[in-house]
């Protein structure tokens, strides 16, 4: 049972590490937790393709800053919420800079061995991350509340 808590506790300390590496930009640094064998939420690959996702939303969002609101951990698991508020500076989604602020929450679950991020599993929304920097219209049942009926 001890044991169970150590690996807890270390898995969580190395998923706090990895936020704040991101927000320090410590990109190389944060390439080190993350195992060869990882595999990502949309299919990506390793150590290089989980940085390459990580510098698509710093390029989008220079100032992007990950809010931490929970951490959980059970066995080789954690599970983060957090929100991120960040202009859009940058090209992202193939659009140009907006400068909208853009704020996103969202949940992840890590699974980690020996020490490294071996799996992640995302629920984000993109959609209102879209919508906040223009690419899409505002839902259906936003621009049904601004009318009158």
């Amino acid at each position: 049972m001890m044991a169970a808590l150590t690996t807890a506790h270390s898995n969580k300390k190395l998923v706090r590490t990895l936020y704040d590496w991101i927000n320090a930009r410590k990109l190389d640094e944060m390439q080190a937790l993350i195992a060869p064998d990882f595999t990502g939420p949309r299919g990506e690959r390793g150590p290089a393709e989980f940085r390459a996702g990580i510098e698509t939303v710093l390029t989008g969002f220079p100032g992007v800053r990950f809010e931490l609101h929970d951490v959980f951990a059970e066995d080789d698991r954690v599970a983060v919420r957090w929100t991120f508020r960040a202009p859009h500076d940058g090209r992202f989604a193939g659009l140009p800079p907006t400068h909208a602020l853009v704020t996103q929450e969202g949940n992840v679950i890590y699974q980690l061995r020996e020490g490294q991020i071996v799996r992640a599993w995302v629920q984000v929304d993109r959609l209102g991350v879209l919508q906040q920097i223009g690419a899409l219209p505002p839902s259906f049942a936003d621009s049904r509340a601004a009318r009158p009926i």
